[in-house]
């Protein structure tokens, strides 16, 4: 039996780790680079992984991709943003004027933790998971405000660092440097 299509946009960003962390997770899952609107057309499901926000905005509007992947949101596709994916899945971003696709009903901060030099890693207690995972936070976002169809996975120091709405989700951290592929098998079971 053939495992799913997870597209993994690779407009810039992280998206090597995601891939070999779905590979991990699903040994029978085909895993495809998604720049354009053609290549996510062959996906059952999508992750957005970190990287700099603007600049992926601005490219995934100039391929195409940022309207493509709207439609096929509405459409029902899960969709999994990390870091900055989560940022560009926001509905708003705090005192910033940004593009976002803004399908996830949540307002974030960004650079919530403070610079690069402020990056740690700490033990995240998540629903649905058994045990903590290790959340790898790099100039990681918040989410200050959930939506009424938004469910708060995760929290650290009080901070919301985790979404579900409906077939999406959103995480602060970075799952797919960590060599634990549990947050991907959630993605993968939506």
């Amino acid at each position: 039996m053939t495992g799913p299509v997870v597209g993994v946009s690779a407009v810039q960003g992280d998206f090597e780790k995601h891939i070999h962390a779905v590979r991990n997770a699903a040994p029978s899952a085909r895993v495809v680079e998604v720049r354009t609107p053609e290549d996510l057309a062959g996906v059952e499901r999508c992750i957005i992984p970190g990287g700099e926000s603007t600049t992926v905005g601005l490219l995934m509007q100039r391929f195409g991709l940022a309207e493509a992947l709207r439609r096929r949101v509405a459409e029902g596709m899960p969709l999994w943003g990390t870091c900055m994916g989560m940022i560009l899945m926001a509905r708003e971003v705090e005192g910033r004027d940004q593009f976002t696709l803004g399908v996830l009903d949540v307002s974030v901060q960004r650079n919530a933790f403070g610079a690069q030099v402020h990056s740690f890693e700490a033990p995240i207690p998540m629903l649905g998971l058994d045990e903590p995972v290790t959340g790898v936070f790099i100039r990681a976002p918040v989410v200050t405000r959930v939506g009424p169809n938004v469910e708060v996975l995760a929290e650290y120091e009080g901070r919301i660092v985790a979404v579900r709405q409906g077939r999406m989700l959103g995480t602060s951290f970075h799952p797919e440097l960590t060599g634990d592929d549990r947050v991907h098998r959630l993605f993968l079971e939506m």
